[in-house]
C-alpha cells in the first residue's frame, strides 16, 4: 500500500515597507528649528519696543513744537484796547500802561484839494509835449484871506519833507497823461478826473497828504500851457482853486491836547494807536487791559501739550490693572529718566526772574496723581488780575534791566538765568559831519546846489533847491533831501541835520564803528559845509558784563564767556561806569524745549541711543538666524539623504523577502 504525503506553505501577500521621509525630516527639523524660533520671537519683542520708542519719540517731537510756540514773552503781555464809542478806535501794543483813557475829538485831520480849469477833453494833448517839471512842495499856509478857493495875503511854510518832482512830456502831456503820471510817482499825492457837466467839463482833481502842514505848492517849470494850468502858490500865483483846505486832528487825552496830521494817532500815548473815525459829542473811553484770553489760551496750550506727552509715555511704560498688563517700556531707565526729567523741571521755581510769579502753583497750575497737569482757572484768573505780565516769565525767556536806558534784547543757547552786572567804558556814539564854516543861505541852481555824500558807506547825492533859506530852513530842507534819496531808504538808513549858529551837522542815525557821514564833492559842498567840515566816526559801546569783557556792535552789548554768555543788551544812553544789572530768566516752555532738544538729539540723545542700541541687536539676531538657516538648510539635505537611503534600504529589503518567500514556495512544491 503506497502512501501518498502531501505539504504546503503558505505566506500572507508581502507589501513592500516604505517610510514618509517627508514627513520624518519635518519632524526632526521642528525641533532642530527651535533656536531660530527663540531667535525670532526676541527680534519680536525687539520691534515692539522700536515702535514704542518710536511713540515716544513723536509725542516728544510733538511736545516740543507746541512749547516753542510759547517761549515769546510777547504772548504773554499783548493788550486789548475798548473804546466806548464808535468814533474812536484803539489798539495797544506790548509795553502800553494799563488804564482809561478819556478822549475827545474836536476835529478830524484831512487832506488839501485843489481842481484845475476844466479841459474840453481827457485825451488831447496839454501844450507842446515840451519837458515840463512839476515840482510839489509840502507845508503849512497861514495869514491871508480865502475867497473861493484862493488865497489873497497869505504865506507857505515848507514842513522840511523835500520838493518831490513829476515829469511831463510829449508821451503824458494830456489830462489823463498828468493824473496817470502824479499817481505813479508816488509821491503822496493822488490825482484823479471829474466831469462837472459843463462845456469844458474835464477837471484835474489833486489830493495831498492829511494835515495842516501838508499843504501843497506846486512849481512847473517848462511848457507855458501846463504851467498856467498848474502852478499853485498859496502865497503868489495860483492857477488852482482849492475845495478842501488841509486841516489836523485835534484831540484831548486825559485832558491833553493833541494835534496830528493823520486821524491814525500813534505817539499820543505809548504803546496806544488812537484811529479817530468822528468827531466826539461826548468823550470817549478807551480801556486798556490785559488780553485775558490769550493768556488762558497759553496756559492750557502748555498744559495740554504735556498732558499729550505724559499720555503718550504711560502708554507704553505703566502698569494696566485693569488688564493686568504691563507696557512695553515699563521700567525702561532710559523712558523714567525722561519722565523725571520733565517732572523735576516743572516742579524747580523759575531762577534768574524778578517776576511775582516763580511756580506753576501759583498760577493755579499742578500735578495730578496720574502725573498729568491740571489748571484750576479761579487761581489762574486771579494771577491774570493781580500781574499779568509776569506770567511771561513762567513760560518764556524774560530780561530785565535795572538801568532805564539799558534793554534786554536776547539770550544765547548757552545762557544761565541769573543777575548780571553791567559795566560800560563806552557808550555807543554816532558817526557825524560838521561844517567848518556857516552856510550859504543863497542856493543857486546849477552853481551851488549839489552836495555828494557817503553815509554809512552807501554813496548819496541830493540837489538842493534854489531859493534863499534861513539856516533851520535850508538843514531841514537838506535832511529830507538826503533821507529820501533811493539809496539810504533802500538800505533803511537816514540822518539827522541840525544847525548851530548857522553851522550845520550832519548826523547819522546808525549807531557805531559802521556809521559814518563823509563829504565826496558836489558844488554846493563848501558853500553848505565850510572847507574843512570835522568828520567823526562812531563808536561801538564797549564794556562788561558778569564781569568779563563783552563784544560791543552799535549800541549792543554781548556776553561771550561764563554764564551769561550770549546775553546781549542795548544801551540807548546814558554814562560810563556801573549801568545796573540785567537779569534772565527762562520759563518752563523755554526749558522743556531745550530738555526735548536734547533728548531727541539724533546724535547724543538716549532715545537715539536706545534706538540704536536695539536695532544693532536686532541686526544680530538677524545674523544669527541667518548662520542657522544655513546649519539647517544642510541638516535638512543630511537627514533627507538619510531617511531617502532607509526609505531605499527598507524597499530593497521588502523585495529580498518577496523573493524569498516566492522561492520557498516553489520547493515546497
Amino acid at each position: 500500500m503506497a502512501i501518498s504525503t502531501s505539504s504546503t506553505i503558505s505566506s500572507a501577500p508581502v507589501t513592500t515597507q516604505s517610510i514618509d521621509v517627508s514627513s520624518i525630516v519635518s519632524q526632526l527639523m521642528t525641533v532642530e528649528s527651535q533656536p531660530v524660533t527663540l531667535l525670532q520671537q526676541q527680534e519680536a519683542g525687539y520691534q515692539t519696543q522700536l515702535t514704542a520708542l518710536g511713540t515716544v519719540k513723536g509725542a516728544l517731537t510733538a511736545f516740543q513744537t507746541a512749547v516753542q510756540g510759547l517761549t515769546s514773552a510777547s504772548q504773554y503781555q499783548s493788550l486789548n484796547a475798548a473804546s466806548s464809542s464808535t468814533a474812536v478806535g484803539a489798539s495797544a501794543a506790548s509795553g502800553a500802561a494799563l488804564g482809561n483813557y478819556t478822549v475827545s475829538v474836536s476835529a478830524l485831520a484831512q487832506a488839501q484839494s485843489v481842481v484845475a480849469a476844466g479841459q474840453t477833453s481827457e485825451t488831447t494833448a496839454i501844450g507842446s509835449g515840451a519837458t515840463t517839471t512839476l515840482s510839489f512842495t509840502f507845508g503849512t499856509i497861514s495869514g491871508g484871506t480865502l475867497s473861493n478857493g484862493t488865497y489873497t495875503g497869505a504865506t507857505f511854510t515848507p514842513n522840511g519833507s523835500g520838493t518831490k518832482t513829476v515829469t511831463i512830456n510829449s508821451s503824458n502831456n494830456s489830462l489823463q497823461g498828468i493824473a496817470d503820471a502824479i499817481n505813479a510817482a508816488n509821491i503822496g499825492v493822488s490825482a484823479s478826473i471829474v466831469n462837472d457837466g459843463s462845456s469844458a467839463p474835464y477837471r484835474l482833481v489833486l489830493t495831498g497828504p492829511t494835515g495842516v502842514s501838508n499843504s501843497m505848492d506846486i512849481a512847473v517849470s517848462g511848457d507855458a500851457t501846463i504851467s498856467n494850468l498848474l502852478s499853485e502858490n498859496p502865497a503868489g500865483t495860483q492857477s488852482l482853486t482849492q475845495t478842501t483846505a488841509a486841516q489836523s486832528a485835534q484831540m484831548t487825552v486825559n485832558g491833553i491836547t493833541v494835534t496830528q496830521n493823520s486821524n491814525t494817532v500813534v505817539n499820543a500815548v505809548q504803546g496806544v494807536t488812537f484811529n479817530l473815525n468822528a468827531v466826539t459829542s461826548t468823550p470817549a473811553t478807551v480801556s486798556v487791559t490785559s488780553n485775558t484770553s490769550g493768556i488762558t489760551s497759553a496756559v492750557n496750550t502748555f498744559v495740554n501739550a504735556y498732558n499729550s506727552l505724559n499720555t503718550a509715555i504711560q502708554g507704553v511704560a505703566s502698569y494696566d490693572s485693569s488688564t493686568t498688563t504691563a507696557g512695553i517700556l515699563m521700567g525702561d531707565p532710559m523712558v523714567n529718566a525722561i519722565e523725571t526729567q520733565m517732572h523735576a523741571a516743572l516742579n524747580n521755581a523759575i531762577t534768574g526772574t524778578t517776576s511775582t510769579y516763580s511756580t506753576l502753583d501759583a498760577i493755579g497750575v499742578t500735578f495730578q496723581q496720574d502725573g498729568s497737569l491740571a489748571v484750576d482757572n479761579t487761581k489762574l484768573n486771579t494771577a491774570i488780575s493781580t500781574n499779568a505780565s509776569d506770567i511771561a516769565s513762567l513760560f518764556a525767556n524774560v530780561g530785565k534791566a535795572t538801568d532805564s536806558l539799558v534793554n534786554y534784547t536776547s539770550a544765547g543757547p548757552n545762557t544761565l538765568p541769573g543777575s548780571y552786572a553791567v559795566n560800560l567804558t563806552q557808550v555807543a556814539t554816532q558817526g557825524n559831519l560838521t561844517g567848518s564854516a556857516t552856510a550859504g543861505l543863497t542856493i543857486t541852481q546849477g552853481s551851488n546846489d549839489t552836495l555828494d555824500l557817503t553815509v554809512d558807506g552807501v554813496a548819496t547825492t541830493v540837489v538842493v533847491p534854489p531859493g534863499t533859506y534861513t539856516a533851520a530852513s535850508l538843514a531841514t530842507e537838506l535832511q529830507s533831501l538826503i533821507n529820501s534819496t533811493s539809496g539810504l531808504s533802500a538800505a533803511g538808513q537816514s540822518v539827522s541835520v541840525t544847525q548851530n549858529s548857522g553851522v550845520l551837522s550832519i548826523t547819522t542815525n546808525n549807531y557805531g564803528s559802521a556809521s559814518s557821514v563823509a563829504v565826496t564833492g558836489g558844488d554846493g559842498s563848501t558853500g553848505l559845509l565850510g572847507s574843512a567840515p570835522v568828520q567823526t566816526n562812531g563808536l561801538d559801546v564797549a564794556g562788561t558784563i558778569n564781569g568779563a569783557a563783552a563784544t560791543g556792535s552799535g549800541q549792543y552789548l554781548t556776553s561771550t564767556t561764563g554764564n551769561s554768555s550770549g546775553l546781549m543788551v542795548q544801551v540807548t544812553g546814558g554814562t560810563t561806569g556801573s549801568r545796573g544789572t540785567v537779569s534772565y530768566s527762562q520759563g518752563y516752555a523755554v526749558s522743556l524745549s531745550n530738555i526735548a532738544t536734547s533728548l531727541l538729539d539724533p546724535t547724543s540723545g538716549p532715545i537715539a541711543a536706545e534706538t540704536n542700541g536695539i536695532n544693532t541687536d536686532v541686526t544680530n539676531i538677524n545674523n544669527q538666524i541667518t548662520q542657522w538657516q544655513s546649519r539647517l538648510a544642510n541638516i535638512q539635505q543630511a537627514l533627507t539623504a538619510q531617511y531617502a537611503a532607509l526609505n531605499t534600504m527598507l524597499g530593497t529589503m521588502s523585495q529580498t523577502s518577496s523573493f524569498l518567500t516566492q522561492q520557498l514556495a516553489q520547493l515546497v512544491r
